[in-house]
């Protein structure tokens, strides 16, 4: 191996690790500064991946105890959009099929790395449900019923019923599965990480959509949530249909509108 070129040494690093040994071996003894560069590079990418490694594991402790209490198709469950001023809630149920790297609580990842986990989970084996509840319906049910509504609705989408659920933040009515809640459990299980960037991504999505139907209020840039700009452009114009009219300031300003 010795002999290969560096642009054949390189490929065969870009593959990324577990590296194979007499690869290493023979970047190690080549005298090459390239080869030595490379034989550094490849050092570094293993320990990153081990590092990886341990904490997907660490983040499957809550499925692998699941596992050892006889649950076979565990699902993480999380939602997106409980606290905005607009637009829906969208929850998600995802049953991974392998762990998956890179894959944590979505609000410590970039959009574009959202995006990228999204389409890796959708192009794997996962089992995957999804579900939303729009603006109209949260001002007739409240919130909080929404948000069990939603959750209960992305796992009966899912193509085959879990046996075991890990609910991020609740206890979750109207199920008949057993489960456990974990607060903050989208930092704590792979699952539950799953299910919150797939609950993340599909509702910017929807909000992108209403940025086009609504350009005027920015739904694109802040996905309805209370930004300054946003509770300007409310001032000005009022609610728009996808707006939560129960939600304050919207309520308040609907109540003191004079009668006469």
């Amino acid at each position: 191996m010795v002999s290969e070129t560096l642009d054949d040494l390189r490929e065969a690093v870009a593959a990324g690790p577990p590296f194979d040994q007499e690869l290493l071996a023979a970047l190690q003894q080549d005298r090459r500064a390239g080869a030595r560069a490379l034989y550094e590079r490849c050092l570094l990418l293993q320990a990153g991946a081990e590092t990886e490694d341990r904490r997907l594991e660490s983040m499957l402790a809550f499925e692998r105890a699941a596992q050892a209490s006889g649950f076979s198709r565990i699902a993480g469950v999380d939602e997106a959009g409980r606290g905005p001023l607009a637009g829906p809630i969208v929850a998600a149920a995802v049953v991974l099929a392998e762990p998956v790297p890179g894959l944590n609580d979505s609000k410590q990842l970039t959009a574009e790395r959202r995006e990228t986990l999204f389409n890796v989970l959708q192009d794997g084996d996962h089992d995957i449900g999804v579900a939303a509840i729009d603006a109209a319906e949260i001002d007739r049910i409240g919130i909080q019923a929404a948000n069990y509504g939603a959750m209960a609705q992305a796992v009966a989408t899912l193509k085959k019923a879990p046996d075991f659920l890990l609910v991020d933040g609740f206890a979750l009515p109207g199920v008949v599965q057993p489960q456990q809640r974990l607060i903050k459990g989208d930092s704590r299980s792979l699952s539950i990480a799953a299910a919150s960037i797939i609950a993340k991504v599909t509702r910017d999505r929807m909000m992108n959509a209403l940025d086009r139907d609504y350009p005027e209020f920015g739904f694109g840039k802040h996905k309805g949530y209370a930004t300054s700009e946003h509770l300007a452009v409310l001032a000005q114009c009022g609610p728009c249909p996808v707006h939560r009219k129960s939600f304050a300031p919207i309520a308040k300003a609907v109540e003191t509108i004079p009668m006469f």
